[in-house]
């Protein structure tokens, strides 16, 4: 009963479980791989972030991330050969792989919607 309880409040015990799990993994890569790895989640977090309230989908995501990554460690592939010149590129590519709103979705949809508005009918 307690569980249910908390997990109302906090959310989902085995996500919070799950992601934990991804973070040891990149804990546990070797340089470069480990320090890409971290950089990349970080973008994914403030570019990337699924806000559909659904955390499967950014689980699975990094997931599929941690497997890319160790992947490449076992086989020594360059993370320029993983990542290619465009870092940012990569990144985003990886993440519209993956199903699900993000952030920036909602403020285009607040900006068009503002902008439509103003005028007190819709645009064409």
């Amino acid at each position: 009963m307690a569980a249910k309880w908390y997990e109302l409040v906090t959310g989902s015990l085995a996500d919070k479980k799950a992601y934990r799990q991804y973070k040891a993994r990149i804990a546990a890569l070797p340089e470069p791989y480990k320090t890409a790895a971290n950089a990349f989640e970080r973008y994914f977090m403030y570019n990337g972030g699924i806000t559909d309230g659904d955390p499967a989908v950014m689980l699975t995501m990094l997931n599929d991330f941690a497997d890319l990554w160790e992947r490449a460690a076992a086989d020594e592939t360059p993370v320029h050969e993983i990542t290619g010149d465009d870092p940012v590129e990569f990144a985003e590519t990886f993440a519209a792989s993956y199903s699900g709103k993000r952030w920036i979705d909602k403020e285009r949809n607040r900006l068009t919607d503002t902008i439509k508005g103003l005028d007190g009918k819709e645009r064409k």
